[in-house]
């Protein structure tokens, strides 16, 4: 199996066992790769829950041990992203996740049920 792309949402259904988090198999996980800004969105998430800022980090950390720094290439797209996903409100997190399974050219894994209607030229899987 070829690389994929993990959004923050699916990060966190993982870590709170959510619904859809099973469709998650070992052999997804061991290709699974994360952006940096996916890895502060799940941070963020759980300081706001409570969590104490390092530990929310490790948390993040637990399914992705080296996370995929954003790039200034990265961030171009995300921001030409939001010509074609504005009408759907995606967050500069969900642009840059997109971005990063653009220029890795792998298929990216969410929750978001509005994904489905998006068309970036990379296959998406909605978990739930």
């Amino acid at each position: 199996m070829n690389e994929v792309v993990l959004d923050a949402s699916v990060i966190l259904a993982i870590l709170f066992q959510e619904r859809g988090s099973e469709v998650m198999t070992d052999e997804i996980m061991d290709n699974a790769l994360v952006s940096t800004v996916n890895l502060a969105e799940v941070q963020s998430k759980l300081v706001k829950m409570g969590h104490e800022p390092e530990r929310a980090w490790e948390d993040a950390l637990l399914l992705e041990s080296e996370p995929v720094h954003y790039t200034a290439e990265h961030a171009k797209t995300a921001g030409s992203l939001i010509a074609t996903t504005a009408k759907y409100g995606l967050s500069l997190g969900d642009r840059s996740c997109l971005a990063l399974a653009i220029a890795l050219k792998a298929p990216v894994y969410t929750t978001e049920q509005l994904w489905r209607n998006l068309d970036v030229g990379v296959p998406i899987h909605v978990i739930r």
